[in-house]
């Protein structure tokens, strides 16, 4: 069976991380946690961990990362490293970039740290306010192998999506994946 990789990006966050897990069920996703968040409610990162799902790095305060400075860039990536490595027990082997904005600098950053650049294949604009309706159909683009990028960030709507998105993915033969480094 094909498979959609299911993200989230900018958790863990208190009023959604919990319901998302909830909505999945048994169905695998990515977290992309941004290292701030993750240190404000660690409890919430061992449950995604517990959970079974699998915990990538998205900086540690969501900057436009080519920008920085090399210090800087290394700083965002390797704090937030450090910190999800010490409360799962497990290093992340995927980033993604905030805002998807990426470049040499960037990869060769991530690479210092054994880190795979994960962009996506639909975006579902949830960080835009859009409805759940709005976010469905914009999963429903998504072809075998994709990956839909929605977001962590206390949005009902999107919580109210995912349960809509799983069963139209097995309407059309699909499996909810996560992303595999």
């Amino acid at each position: 069976m094909d498979t959609v990789a299911l993200t989230f990006d900018d958790g863990p966050h208190p009023a959604t991380t919990p319901a998302l897990l909830a909505a999945l069920g048994d169905a695998p996703a990515t977290f992309f946690l941004q290292g701030s968040c993750a240190a404000a409610r660690p409890d919430l990162v061992r449950a995604i961990a517990a959970a079974g799902h699998t915990i990538g790095n998205h900086s540690w305060t969501h900057p436009r990362l080519p920008s920085l400075s090399p210090g800087d860039r290394e700083l965002e990536v390797a704090r937030t490293q450090d910190l999800l490595a010490g409360i799962t027990g497990t290093r992340p082997v995927l980033f993604r970039p905030p805002y998807g904005d990426t470049d040499a600098s960037v990869a060769a950053t991530i690479a210092g740290h054994g880190l795979t650049d994960v962009l996506w294949t639909v975006d579902t604009r949830d960080w835009a306010g859009v409805s759940t309706g709005e976010i469905v159909d914009a999963a429903a683009a998504v072809e075998p192998g994709g990956i839909i990028l929605m977001h962590d960030g206390g949005y009902a709507s999107t919580v109210a999506a995912v349960p809509r998105i799983l069963a139209a993915l097995v309407f059309r033969g699909l499996r909810a994946a996560a992303v595999t480094g």
